[in-house]
C-alpha cells in the first residue's frame, strides 16, 4: 500500500462489540483473566500493552517499513530506552549537531555509565578515527537540529557494518513521508511523536521502530515495559488520528518551506539559509538522493548578530516565538538562547518550523520583520 493508505488504515481497528468504525479509547489499566490465570485477549496491564497503543505501534511500524514499533511518552524517553539497553562501559558516537535535549541526557544522566563522543559524522576520516573496540552504537540525526546538516546514511552504515556497530537514525525532522532510514540499512529509527506525528502541538510522545526483532530489540521492549514511560491510551488515540493526515500535512509544510526559504535567500538582511531543499545547501545532493522530500524545518542567520536576530523576532506577527516544531502553526525561536551557555549554535540563528498558513501571509510577515 502507498503511504497515504497505510496512514489511514494501519492504525485503525473496527470495534468487535459495537462495530464502531473508529477504535474506542480503552482507559482500563487492568484486564480480566481466566480462572487458570490466562488472558484471552492478550492484555494484562496497560503498562505492558494496551489496545490503543497496539494500534499506534502497528501503524508506526508500517509507515517506516519496519517489523515492530515501541511507543513512549516522549521523544527523550524513546532515546533513553536505547541508551538504557546498552551495557555499562559501552561507547557511542553521536553527531556534533544534535538535539540538545538528548545530548544533555547522554552527558548528564549517562555520565560514568556510557562513554561518548560528539563528532562531525559527515567527516569519514573523523568517524573512523573515533571508533573503538567498545563502540557499539552510532547515533545519526538527519536532517540535524538546528543546523539542518544532512548525513549520508548509507555511508555511515557501510562503515558501521565493518565493525558490527548498530546505527540509530533520529528522523524526526523528515518523518517517514520524506525519509525511511530502515530501507537504507539502519537498525533503528527514532521519532519524537510530539512533532509532526502529533502535528497540532497538543500531545507528547516518542517512538522507536526496528528493522529486526533481535535480542537488542527485546531489551528495548523490556525497558519500555519495566520503565513504564509509555503514552496514555488517550495520547495513542490522538496520535493514530493525527497520523491519518500526516502525508498530506507534510506536503503542505514542505511547499511553504520551499517558497519561504527561496524568499529569504534573496533578502539583503539575511546572512545564510540552512535548508536541504536549496541547491546552496552543502549536502543538497545527498538529501536529494536519500530523501523523498526535504521537510519543513530550516534555520537562517540574520546579519548583525544576536540583537538583530531578536529584533526580527519582536516584529513577527504570524510566527509564534516558541520551542518545539511540527504543528500547523508556524513557530520560530532564537535557538542559542534555548540551548544554554554551552551552545555551539550561531548567536544570529533563528530556527523555523513552517506551518500550514497561506504562504503569501508568511512571506509578507517575514518581509516586514526583516525591513
Amino acid at each position: 500500500m502507498k503511504i497515504e493508505t497505510i496512514a489511514i488504515h494501519a492504525g485503525n481497528k473496527t470495534d468487535d462489540a459495537t462495530k464502531a468504525v473508529i477504535q474506542p479509547i480503552v482507559m482500563s489499566t487492568t484486564f480480566e483473566r481466566e480462572v487458570d490465570g490466562s488472558y484471552v485477549n492478550g492484555y494484562i496491564y496497560s503498562r505492558a500493552a494496551n489496545p490503543n497503543r497496539h494500534q499506534l505501534e502497528k501503524v508506526l511500524a508500517k509507515l517506516e517499513r519496519g517489523v515492530e514499533a515501541a511507543a513512549f511518552s516522549s521523544g527523550n524517553a524513546a532515546g533513553m530506552a536505547v541508551f538504557q539497553s546498552l551495557a555499562p562501559g559501552t561507547h557511542i558516537i553521536c553527531p556534533d549537531d544534535m538535539y540538545h535535549g538528548l545530548r544533555n541526557q547522554i552527558k548528564i544522566l549517562f555520565a560514568g555509565i556510557l562513554t561518548f563522543d560528539f563528532i562531525d559524522i559527515n567527516n569519514e576520516a573523523t568517524l573512523k578515527a573515533n571508533i573503538r573496540p567498545e563502540t557499539v552504537l552510532i547515533w545519526v540525526e538527519t536532517p540535524s537540529n538546528p543546523l539542518l546538516k544532512v548525513t549520508d546514511i548509507k555511508k555511515v552504515i557501510a562503515i558501521a557494518k565493518q565493525h558490527q556497530i548498530k546505527v540509530v537514525v533520529d528522523s524526526t525532522f523528515a518523518t517517514p513521508v520524506f525519509q525511511r532510514p530502515l530501507e537504507l540499512g539502519a537498525d533503528l529509527v527514532m521519532h519524537s511523536s510530539t512533532k509532526y506525528f502529533g502535528g497540532h502541538s497538543d500531545l507528547m510522545g516518542g517512538a522507536l521502530i526496528t528493522a529486526v526483532k533481535d535480542e537488542w530489540w527485546a531489551k528495548i521492549r523490556q525497558v519500555q515495559e519495566m520503565g513504564g514511560a509509555i503514552p496514555s491510551p488517550m495520547d495513542c488515540y490522538y496520535l493514530v488520528r493525527s497520523l491519518k493526515t500526516l502525508p498530506y500535512r507534510m506536503r503542505g509544510h514542505e511547499h511553504n518551506a520551499h517558497l519561504l526559504t527561496a524568499f529569504l535567500e534573496q533578502q539583503p538582511n539575511v546572512e545564510s539559509v540552512m535548508y536541504p531543499g536549496l541547491t546552496s545547501h552543502p549536502q543538497h545532493q545527498i538529501a536529494k538522493d536519500q530523501m523523498l522530500g526535504f521537510g519543513a524545518m530550516f534555520s537562517f542567520c540574520v546579519k548583525g548578530g544576536a540583537d538583530a536576530a531578536k529584533q526580527v523576532l519582536s516584529k513577527l506577527k504570524l510566527f509564534t516565538i516558541a520551542t518545539s516544531l511540527g504543528g500547523v502553526e508556524s513557530l520560530i525561536e532564537h535557538r542559542a538562547s534555548v540551548e544554554g551557555p554551552d551552545t555551539k549554535t550561531p548567536q544570529n540563528l533563528l530556527r523555523v518550523s513552517v506551518g500550514l498558513e497561506h504562504i503569501d501571509d508568511l512571506i509578507a510577515d517575514m518581509e516586514q520583520a526583516l525591513e
